[in-house]
């Protein structure tokens, strides 16, 4: 029974890589579906809410199942602690956290689940990056375990089994060059990625940034869903510092904008930027439309 008022739908849906995505599904009903490769062997978990008794329900199959339920709380942000998160620097922020101050950041503690979909959205749509990542696990992934066959519910495919795959069907799987050279190297070292997870977060964006392709927006979106790093800030987000700017000051700003007006709120820059969004004015709809963040909370 959770200590807070948890939604498993909001703090899971940033670990979902768009509606068609194999590896989690979101029901009607409420229940949220997971594929997962623990350090012990796959897994499926299915988290069912149960709010008129306040309670979240979780059931694994497979041989990571124990893992899988033992780390389901700090999925679901039992690990996110905002004590000492300071709002008040800017009215849009306290308004966001005022009507989300149950919102939490969850943690998934796999690296490579993050990393590689994270890699395939570097410079793209977010519809581009969603279908490469759709079609990279329909093609070379596996059918996750337990009574899943009727959701078509998907492993990702081993670190192993993406180093493997040939540059032509990156190509195929509509990933540039520049993604899959990254990936490929990435997985070559999955092992000690996959440690990242056990570190501070500062040493996690170091070792994570050492790896040539992985660059500051990668970095931040591994470690906000991997880690559950409220600090994580995406900066060279496409659209993350415009509004983070129509939000608190009402007009466009820069990174380097943006990191000034986040200061003030570390170590909980990424949770202030997501209430600034939650709590702040709009920004104008125009221009060219790619991938909508999905770390927010809803308005």
């Amino acid at each position: 029974m959770p200590g807070w008022p948890c939604a498993p739908a909001q703090v899971l849906r940033p670990q979902r890589r768009g509606a068609g995505d194999p590896t989690q599904r979101h029901l009607d009903d409420g229940r949220i579906w997971r594929a997962m490769r623990t350090p012990t062997g796959p897994a499926s978990l299915c988290v069912q809410p149960r709010p008129s008794a306040g309670e979240v329900v979780g059931r694994a199959w497979g041989l990571g199942a124990e893992w899988a339920l033992d780390r389901m709380p700090a999925l679901l942000g039992a690990d996110d602690d905002p004590t000492g998160f300071e709002p008040h620097h800017h009215a849009e922020v306290a308004d966001g956290w005022r009507a989300h101050q149950h919102w939490r950041i969850g943690r998934t503690g796999l690296v490579m689940e993050s990393l590689v979909p994270s890699i395939l959205e570097q410079k793209v749509t977010g519809k581009q990056a969603f279908g490469s990542f759709r079609e990279l696990v329909r093609r070379h992934g596996e059918p996750a375990p337990g009574p899943v066959a009727p959701l078509g519910l998907m492993l990702q495919p081993t670190p192993a089994t993406i180093a493997a795959i040939p540059s032509w069907e990156w190509l195929r799987l509509g990933v540039q060059p520049a993604q899959s050279r990254t990936v490929v190297t990435a997985c070559r070292l999955a092992p000690s990625l996959e440690r990242v997870a056990e570190v501070a977060a500062d040493e996690a964006d170091r070792r994570l940034r050492s790896v040539r392709g992985i660059g500051v927006w990668t970095s931040a979106e591994v470690r906000q869903r991997a880690l559950g790093d409220a600090d994580a800030v995406s900066f060279g987000d496409y659209h993350l510092a415009n509004w983070v700017g129509w939000a608190l000051v009402g007009h466009d700003i820069t990174d380097d904008q943006m990191a000034v007006l986040l200061e003030p709120y570390r170590p909980h820059r990424g949770r202030a930027a997501s209430m600034a969004i939650a709590g702040g004015r709009s920004r104008p709809r125009r221009g060219p439309r790619m991938s909508i963040p999905t770390h927010l909370p809803t308005r």
